[in-house]
């Protein structure tokens, strides 16, 4: 029986296994490191600033910038890095804080006597008093609607793609106004695609600022505070107080969660951008078929209403939702009895990232309608990672005592909270 099982290895899966190691809680950890940030196509860059995208590990002994200096890289300030070197600083993280890594998926957890019960995917079974699901941000693509249920030769999220050079010579239309899209869209550019257009329901593209100076003076500084989600107040209480954000009412903390850092493109991005000759405002998709010469129809409704346009392939840059129902690795028992938050469907989360199941403990995009924005970055996992591991210990504590350990805080299905 260990005392604690992560699954997931990308930051926050990494963080809170390099943070319960140090504890020496009896551990594993399950799944391949960095795996959605390996998958990325080559030629995208991270978005977020170097001081800002640091794993965590209790000694803050592998920070980026610790990685950086074993490749003769200098990580500065307002100098965007290739995500592929970032992937592999989390791997250089893996091998030094985290022990012995497996990286074989988790396909199940189910709760069981004194905790819970895991299956990996090739069918070993295996027992654990807590659990922490850090499982990053692949499980929850959002695709839209009419793009749902087409097969993937016709309609892909941007996600699906770690190489976009098989569209080189073909119609493509980027569905979104984010980074993803913007990105993807300029790399099916230099990859040769033939057509590629922006389809979105924005009304306008936005685009973030060169970042200013570190060091620029107090005013500056105190007007505009840097944090690692940008500059101002409002991101300082994001990036810096997500236990403040957690004690919101509901219907405010929901609000600021879909409004929040909105849409935007990097700065450094808006330059290659403009090979993209096609950007298509204020669209949406309200139906997409097959024609009979194996092409998508698109039906887009807009400003100046209803048109159609053909295209071989549609890539949906839409993001991802954080809805419980798309945990598939959870029980239908766990999933049914835990208390959710929004409309989204999230399962709510406690002070120490604990969810309303005793011992199953949430860690990245799942824990963003409680904590915050934050919690969709990198920069979230420094905050997660101590405090998740705290709580699990003071979990075991209380199991030792004779408490509540798997079993949940009602014999029936919580309420769905505000």
């Amino acid at each position: 029986m260990y005392d604690l099982v992560v699954v997931g290895a990308g930051p926050y899966g990494l963080s809170v296994a390099a943070h319960a190691a140090a504890h020496g809680l009896r551990l594993r950890t399950f799944g391949r490191s960095m795996g959605s940030w390996h998958a990325m196509p080559s030629g995208m860059f991270l978005k977020s600033e170097p001081w800002a995208s640091h794993l965590s590990d209790p000694e803050r002994a592998y920070g980026l910038d610790a990685y950086a200096a074993t490749r003769g890289v200098r990580a500065t300030h307002g100098v965007p890095l290739p995500v592929g070197f970032f992937a592999a600083y989390g791997d250089w993280f893996a091998r030094r804080a985290v022990p012995a890594l497996d990286e074989r998926l988790i396909d199940s957890v189910a709760p069981c006597a004194d905790g819970f019960e895991l299956r990996t995917e090739d069918g070993e079974a295996l027992r654990t008093r807590t659990v922490a699901l850090a499982v990053g941000v692949l499980p929850f693509r959002e695709m839209p609607g009419p793009l749902r249920g087409l097969p993937r030769r016709y309609a892909t999220h941007s996600s699906h793609h770690g190489d976009l050079d098989r569209f080189a010579g073909r119609d493509v239309t980027v569905v979104g106004a984010g980074q993803a899209a913007l990105e993807t869209a300029a790399l099916l550019v230099e990859e040769g695609a033939a057509t590629v257009r922006i389809l979105a329901r924005a009304d306008r593209l936005s685009w973030n600022t060169l970042p200013p100076a570190l060091d620029r003076g107090l005013w500056p500084s105190v007007c505009a505070p840097h944090t690692g989600l940008g500059c101002g107040w409002r991101n300082k209480l994001y990036a810096d107080t997500p236990g403040v954000f957690r004690r919101l009412p509901a219907a405010t903390r929901e609000r600021l969660f879909d409004s929040a850092l909105g849409p935007a493109g990097a700065w450094w991005l808006r330059e290659r951008f403009t090979a993209v000759a096609d950007v298509r405002l204020g669209q949406r998709i309200t139906a997409a078929t097959v024609t009979g010469d194996e092409r998508l129809r698109l039906d887009v409704t807009g400003p100046e209403g209803a048109t159609v346009l053909e295209t071989d392939h549609v890539v949906a840059a839409t993001g991802f939702t954080p809805s419980l129902d798309r945990a598939g690795m959870l029980s239908p028992e766990l999933r049914g009895a835990l208390r959710t938050v929004g409309v989204g469907g999230a399962p709510e989360v406690g002070g120490l990232f604990e969810s309303s199941w005793p011992g199953l403990f949430l860690a990245g995009l799942l824990t963003a309608p409680s904590y915050g924005p934050s919690m969709r970055f990198v920069l979230g996992a420094e905050y997660t990672a101590g405090r998740l591991v705290r709580g699990v210990r003071q979990r075991l504590r209380a199991g030792a005592r004779g408490g509540t350990v798997g079993r949940p805080r009602t014999g029936r299905k919580a309420p769905v909270s505000a």
